[in-house]
């Protein structure tokens, strides 16, 4: 009786947080919720593309740690911003172990971008924060996701897996 008590407060509040974020106090973008990842080749051609995605399992790799505690979007902005340096030196490694000799440059920025839709799940097009690897002139075809809320974290082989953040604090909350 006390959990289901306690999970009620919890979805009230979490419904009251909604309500008052979203109606009351002036209404904030779809972008203002997330923080992207662009990972941008180096062109389109098909070994600069191929190299794209064994950057962007490496890079998806270290920052998973890094940003998987996060409770908000600064706070992974923030933790993306002290760790700027390794990744890109992250995607160094990955391009020079595969013969390629142009850099990588990591930085945090708000850029406009297209409305991108991916297996359900629509961006609308827009100003957004994200965390934007340009790989060697960055004039290639891109991969994306979102970093926060972590609505998508890739596995090696190219799957994307959906997770809610709301969902895992109620269920640290009841371990």
């Amino acid at each position: 009786m006390k959990k289901f008590l306690i999970s009620l407060l919890i979805l009230g509040g979490i419904a009251g947080l909604a309500f008052g974020l979203g109606g009351f106090g002036g209404k904030k973008s779809e972008a203002d919720a997330y923080l992207r990842v662009h990972i941008r080749a180096d062109s389109n051609e098909t070994e600069a593309q191929a190299v794209k995605y064994k950057v962007r399992d490496a890079v998806v790799e270290y920052l998973t740690p890094v940003v998987a505690a996060c409770e908000t979007k600064e706070e992974a902005i923030g933790r993306i911003t002290a760790n700027l340096g390794a990744v890109e030196t992250v995607a160094k490694r990955v391009l020079a172990a595969n013969g390629f000799s142009y850099g990588a440059k990591a930085s945090i920025r708000r850029e406009e971008f297209p409305t991108r839709v991916y297996d359900g799940v629509t961006l609308d097009a827009g100003v957004y924060d994200a965390l934007i690897i340009e790989l060697g002139s960055g004039a290639g075809d891109n991969w994306w996701c979102v970093v926060y809320p972590p609505l998508c974290f890739t596995s090696g082989n190219g799957n994307i897996v959906y997770k809610s953040k709301i969902a895992e604090i109620i269920r640290r909350f009841f371990q």
